[in-house]
Parts: structure tokens; C-alpha cells; sequence
């Protein structure tokens, strides 16, 4: 069975649901602002492409200035390379025979792959597989305080580096963290003393690449970065108003879902559960924020179902069949969740588009 997809000019209130919808104004403010903040710092900016997984995003966001897309895995990367693009960077550690085959045919198809690694291990195996073969790129990634991957001080980031730079089959790209949000200045004594430790060995470094949306625009406090690495900030989600970045009103996926029971005058289920709304709660106490019924609160999940406690609503609330827009916690996990995006302006549909790299994580 096929699901009828949204034609354009259709009012996002007649639509099956639950849908996402994206608002075309917020999403191109969202881009303009962010690219705009990078230009005026001098910063190149690469888009995370995870948050999205639609070519025709990426080429929005390269058409707005950004340098090249960065993608968590070879499989996303293969998608996009198909779409065109050819500056593509992967921040995963790349490890396994069918893997590395895969990264050697993209490597041959685009022309500037990069990948990185945190480890010994990570680095032979891509030296050996790429021998006798079109070099790679690899960055080093560097631990500077998010607590995930990456080398554990700049010591060993050096040693990791004369690695790769002496492989024939590698070139050293440079440097690349994740780094707990708001800590500009751990990330600076990070990369600074590495880079300097580098320059002495005759090492160059040509790629400093930072990232995050929660601290974005904190990027030009971290001076030695030559550029950043942002996915959320497109659409934005409630954890990132949460976080200071831009408000929800700034928030430009919406989940359309429709309440199909009232079993109470205090409880309301939507058709929005875990396979719509994601279950992740990152810090909050709910799983969602209805823009038309703000002092509802989404108490539970399941797959199908959503729990709404209506209680502190003082005036009216919602009927069974009505619909309601929901700002996710955490908009980058819907995205994987739904074969295709509709988007809107005012309410009325303006394009679909298809998520092209969902369920592609390995």
C-alpha cells in the first residue's frame, strides 16, 4: 500500500497524519542567519546533513555559502555523492572490510572525502586498505571534553597525526572535535597546543574543524578552528530553544498529529507516539511542545499512541478529531522516521520532499 504523498497547494490542516512539516520562511531564516554569523567570523561552515537527509536541503545550504557537508556515515555519504556532492566529510570511525570497500569506491567518485580517526587501530586499517589506491584524507578527532570520541590530549593527537602523515596511503587533514557545549576555552588550549606541537615537527594542518549547534554562535571564540560543523539549527527543536539557540518560535518542523481520543476530561491520546514524536527527553520532563495548547504536556509514548494531560488547560481544550502542532525535543531522530517531508508556507503545501538517506546508519 502505498501512502498518499501531499500535493502542493493543499492546506497542511486537510493532511493525514502524523506528519512533519517543515515552515519554508523558518527554515530559509535559519540558514540565512547561521551562514551569515559564520561569513561575518571568517569561519567556513560545513552543514551535518544528518539532521535532514534530503539532498535538496544540502544544496539550499551550500547555495547559501556553506563550504561542504559533513554525514556520520559512509552509506549517508553515498547518497549525497550521488546527488552531486563532492566535498564531503565523515566524522565516524571507519572500521570492517565492507566498510572500507565502500569508502574506497567513494573516494574514487567525488573529489575531496574526508574521514577521521581517534585511534591506532582506526589508522592501520585504513593505511592498509587504501594501499596502492587514490589517498584519503583523514583527520584526527580529539576528545577536548564532550566525553564521546576522540584522542585524549593533544600529545596524542600529534602522535596519531605523524601516523597518518607518514602513511603513504594517507594524507593528514587536519583536526576535528565534538566538544561539550560552551567550552570555547578547553577547545582552544586543545587545538592551539596541538597545532603548535605539529608546526614543530613540520606538520601542517589545514582543517581545524569544530562543531555543535547548541553553542554556534559562540564559534569565533575558538580562533585556531578554520571552520564549523552544525546539523539541528536548520529545522531547530525544542532542546535547542531549551539551550539558548533561537526561541520556538525559530523551530521550523512542526509533528501534525490528530487527537483521536478524550477517555477523560483530563487526558487527551494523539496518533503521535515513538514513531512519530522521538522518545528522547534530553533534560525535559515531556516529549513535546503543543504550539496550539502550550499548557498540555505529552506525559507518555508509546509506538502509536501519545498521552496528552490536559489539566492545566484553563479554557478550551482540544476535541477528538482535531489536529495539533507539535515542536519535537529533538527534531534530527524524526527525520529518520518519516520516507518524506512536506513543507509549507503559510499552511499550504509548497514542495515534498524525500528523505533520501533514511534508515542509512551503517
Amino acid at each position: 500500500m502505498t501512502f498518499l504523498r501531499p500535493e502542493p497547494g493543499q492546506s497542511i490542516f486537510t493532511l493525514s497524519t502524523p506528519l512533519p512539516v517543515i515552515d519554508e520562511d523558518k527554515l530559509q531564516a535559519n540558514i540565512t542567519r547561521v551562514q551569515s554569523y559564520m561569513d561575518a567570523h571568517n569561519l567556513a561552515f560545513r552543514p551535518h546533513i544528518k539532521t535532514h537527509k534530503i539532498p535538496a536541503l544540502a544544496h539550499q545550504q551550500i547555495q547559501a555559502g556553506a563550504k561542504g557537508i559533513n554525514c556520520q556515515k559512509v552509506t549517508e555519504a553515498e547518497v549525497f555523492a550521488d546527488a552531486g556532492f563532492q566535498d564531503i566529510l565523515i566524522t565516524f570511525n571507519i572500521l570492517g572490510k565492507e566498510k572500507l570497500e565502500r569508502l574506497c569506491a567513494l573516494n574514487e567518485k567525488i573529489s575531496d572525502l574526508k574521514v577521521v580517526a581517534d585511534s591506532k587501530a582506526t589508522v592501520d586499517g585504513l593505511a592498509h586498505y587504501f594501499a596502492g589506491k587514490k589517498p584519503l584524507t583523514v583527520l584526527v578527532e580529539c576528545d577536548t571534553g564532550g566525553g564521546r570520541c576522540g584522542v585524549q590530549s593533544p600529545e596524542d593527537a600529534v602522535l596519531l597525526a605523524h601516523l597518518i602523515h607518514d602513511s603513504p596511503s594517507l594524507n593528514f587533514g587536519g583536526l576535528l572535535t565534538y566538544p561539550k557545549a560552551h567550552s570555547e576555552p578547553a577547545v582552544e588550549a586543545f587545538f592551539s597546543k596541538t597545532i603548535e606541537a605539529l608546526s614543530a615537527h613540520g606538520i601542517a594542518c589545514p582543517i581545524v574543524s569544530n562543531g555543535g549547534t547548541p553553542s554556534l554562535f559562540s564559534a569565533h571564540l575558538v580562533p585556531s578552528a578554520t571552520e564549523h560543523r552544525a546539523g539541528t539549527y536548520l529545522y531547530s527543536d525544542r532542546a535547542m530553544a531549551g539551550a539558548g539557540h533561537g526561541t520556538l518560535d525559530d523551530c521550523a518542523m512542526h509533528i501534525l498529529a490528530t487527537v483521536v481520543s478524550r477517555p477523560t476530561p483530563d487526558r487527551a491520546i494523539i496518533d503521535a507516539g515513538s514513531k512519530a514524536l522521538t522518545s528522547d527527553l534530553l533534560g525535559m520532563s515531556d516529549y513535546g511542545h503543543i504550539i496550539d495548547y502550550p499548557e498540555a504536556s505529552i506525559t507518555g509514548l508509546s509506538e502509536e499512541h501519545g498521552t496528552v494531560d490536559l489539566s492545566k488547560i484553563a479554557g478550551k481544550r482540544p476535541e477528538i478529531g482535531d489536529k495539533i502542532r507539535i515542536i519535537p525535543n529533538h527534531t534530527c531522530v524524526v527525520s529518520n522516521l518519516f520516507d518524506f517531508i512536506t513543507f509549507h508556507r503559510d499552511g499550504v503545501v509548497t514542495r515534498v520532499e524525500t528523505v533520501a538517506a533514511r534508515g542509512l546508519v551503517w
